[in-house]
């Protein structure tokens, strides 16, 4: 994983509600994430966008990342919504989320206007990146596609209310189903998981609808992170913590990591063929994956 940003928690609130997007500025979440899409009505937007810029500029968001959904390039409203944050506060996002992102080439229309925007606005060109949100049949189709479009691509997200639609799922559940005897998103994550880390990118499921279900979304939590994810959406805040605690490594997993890694580097330099810990053999597989645990460990304050 080539970007080395905490998305443990992404909070993603409506962008049209000023006491919400105030108090999302105070959230423990990695990541917050202003919607102008799905949780904004037609008629709200324009107004949506100006309040966005508003708590953009006046609130303190130091401590995490913030990013803007946009509407997708199949409506009117995305234009607007780019050129009017990305010019007034652009210097306030991190990245911008492209929601129903089908193909490889709506990155790189949002990539080439982006970049129009950063120059205007007096922005580093890339500053500001793009997370692309695979939400239908076709998008899973060309996702690996996708994750190669463009190197101001951040992350791709699991968007599974929208693919649930899109290939005509049996439940009217957004985010779980006890209805499959199994992991219900099992392949969809998997390819996303792939195709991100094949590009460098996190790798992000989707929301959880059920908040009053706290052990549900943790298991779905744990789920996703045996799968390779490297956080979740949450909804409300009281997910925000779970996501958080699940999606870094313990205390006694950044031990063992540390231990391990410490072994293989010691053997090196020694000049042994084999390294080993607590009578197992380190191969160079085992180091990568406990490397990868200390630097989650680091950047969370686990270690």
């Amino acid at each position: 994983m080539t970007n080395a940003t905490l998305r443990r928690s992404q909070l993603v609130v409506p962008g049209n509600d000023v006491e919400v997007l105030d108090h999302a500025a105070a959230s423990p979440a990695d990541e917050v994430i202003l919607d102008l899409e799905d949780s904004v009505r037609s008629s709200e937007k324009t107004e949506a966008r100006e309040r966005i810029v508003d708590a953009l500029i006046e609130n303190d968001w130091d401590d995490k990342l913030v990013s803007c959904r946009i509407n997708g390039l199949n409506t009117r409203w995305w234009y607007d919504d780019v050129v009017t944050l990305g010019t007034n506060a652009g210097e306030h996002i991190d990245s911008f989320v492209l929601p129903k992102t089908d193909s490889a080439d709506m990155v790189t229309g949002l990539d080439f206007l982006l970049t129009q925007v950063e120059v205007n606005a007096g922005l580093p060109s890339g500053s500001i990146g793009v997370e692309a949100q695979i939400e239908s049949a076709l998008g899973m189709s060309n996702v690996i596609e996708v994750a190669h479009a463009e190197e101001r691509l951040d992350s791709l997200i699991f968007g599974p209310g929208d693919y649930s639609a899109s290939i005509g799922v049996g439940g009217l559940t957004t985010g779980h189903s006890n209805l499959y005897p199994g992991h219900y998103w099992h392949y969809a994550l998997s390819r996303l998981v792939h195709a991100a880390k094949g590009a460098g990118l996190q790798a992000i499921d989707g929301l959880y609808a059920d908040f009053e279900d706290e052990e549900g979304f943790q298991e779905a939590c744990n789920r996703a992170k045996m799968l390779g994810c490297d956080g979740k959406w949450v909804i409300h805040p009281k997910q925000v913590e779970h996501a958080n605690t699940v999606f870094a490594p313990t205390e006694e997993q950044a031990r063992l990591a540390t231990q391990i890694t410490e072994a293989y580097e010691e053997a090196r330099r020694e000049g042994q063929q084999t390294a080993t810990f607590e009578g197992e053999i380190i191969d160079d597989a085992t180091f990568r994956m406990a490397k990868n645990i200390m630097e989650r460990a680091e950047r969370a304050g686990v270690l």
